[in-house]
C-alpha cells in the first residue's frame, strides 16, 4: 500500500515535530493522527496554516522544555515510598508499576504521567531503586523509589 503524506500539527513522539511533512501508513493516519488532530492532509492551505503558527509552535516548545527541566530538578530531590506486601525473603507479591509511582508522586503534588515512567528491570523486591522518567524529548529524570513492607 502507498503511504499517506501529512503535515503534523503537533509534536508526535517517534514520528516528528509540528510543521514537518511525514509519510505514514493509511491506517495510522486514518485511525490515530487525523481523529486526534495531530496531523492534517498535506495541502496548500495546511502549509499556510503551519507557516502562520510557526512562532506560536516555537514558543510552546520552549515553554514545554522549561517546564520539563523544572520538573526534572524537582524530581531529583524527591523520594517515593511505596508500601507493598512481601515474603520473608523480601520478594514482592506482584511488582511496582509506573502507575503506582505516578500516584505516589501525585500525593506529593508532582504530576508525572505514568506513561513517561520506565521501570527497567521490573521492581520485584523490597529495597531502593532508581527509575527513569522521560519528561520531554530532551529531558530525562531519575526518580528514587523506596519499596518497603506494607
Amino acid at each position: 500500500m502507498a503511504n499517506v503524506t501529512l503535515i503534523l500539527l503537533d509534536d508526535v513522539e517517534n514520528l516528528g515535530l509540528a510543521g514537518e511533512e511525514v509519510h505514514v501508513a493509511p491506517g495510522y493516519a486514518r485511525n490515530y493522527l487525523l481523529p486526534r488532530g495531530l496531523a492534517a492532509k498535506a495541502t496548500a492551505g495546511t502549509l499556510r496554516l503551519i507557516e502562520s503558527r510557526k512562532a506560536l509552535i516555537a514558543q510552546r516548545r520552549a515553554d514545554d522544555l522549561a517546564k520539563a527541566k523544572a520538573l526534572a530538578e524537582k524530581l531529583a530531590t524527591v523520594e517515593v515510598v511505596i508500601p507493598m506486601q512481601a515474603t520473608e525473603d523480601d520478594l514482592l507479591f506482584g511488582s511496582v508499576s509506573p502507575r503506582m509511582i505516578s500516584d505516589e508522586l501525585a500525593k506529593q503534588e508532582i504530576a508525572v504521567d505514568h506513561n513517561k515512567i520506565k521501570i527497567e528491570p521490573a521492581i520485584k523486591t523490597v529495597g531502593e531503586f532508581t527509575v527513569n522518567a522521560k519528561l520531554h524529548a530532551e529531558v530525562f529524570a531519575d526518580v528514587k523509589v523506596k519499596v518497603v513492607r506494607g
